[in-house]
């Protein structure tokens, strides 16, 4: 299996300084500071490229687990909103889905997201975080 690196460069104090993330693919490279993780201001921070790491890993695991039980799926959108709280802590992860999967009940569509949520490799490696929740929709 491949190891996938990035990499993070800080220059400052916490609060006046910045940062610039980097992914290995190339697709992202950009800046981070204190304003763009503790307040809104433009730029990414860690928790971020989490909840979109989170959401992509939940959506290709679900995806497997749907074509393993004989179902093709037209459309997983999945998102994720990452909590940051005093610590500063995650404290909550929020993932949402909506899928489009003809022939699934509700039932087994069900039995299958919350699956996908406890084991994907990202929910694993997230397991510290006291609450992660699901709220999956079949359309």
């Amino acid at each position: 299996m491949p190891v996938r690196t990035s990499e993070a460069v800080w220059q400052g104090t916490l609060k006046e300084g910045k940062g610039h993330l980097k992914l290995q693919s190339g697709v992202y490279e950009g800046p981070y500071t204190y304003a763009s993780r503790f307040e809104n201001a433009p730029g990414t921070n860690p928790e971020e490229l989490i909840g979109a790491a989170h959401a992509g890993c939940f959506a290709m695991f679900l995806s497997a687990l749907l074509t393993n039980n004989g179902f093709t799926p037209e459309r997983l959108h999945a998102s994720s909103s990452v909590h940051l709280g005093e610590g500063p802590t995650i404290t909550k992860i929020e993932l949402r889905l909506e899928a489009k999967v003809p022939g699934l009940s509700e039932e087994k569509f069900q039995e299958l997201a919350q699956e996908a949520k406890a084991k994907c490799p990202v929910s694993k490696a997230l397991a510290a975080v006291p609450e992660i929740t699901l709220e999956a929709r079949l359309i």
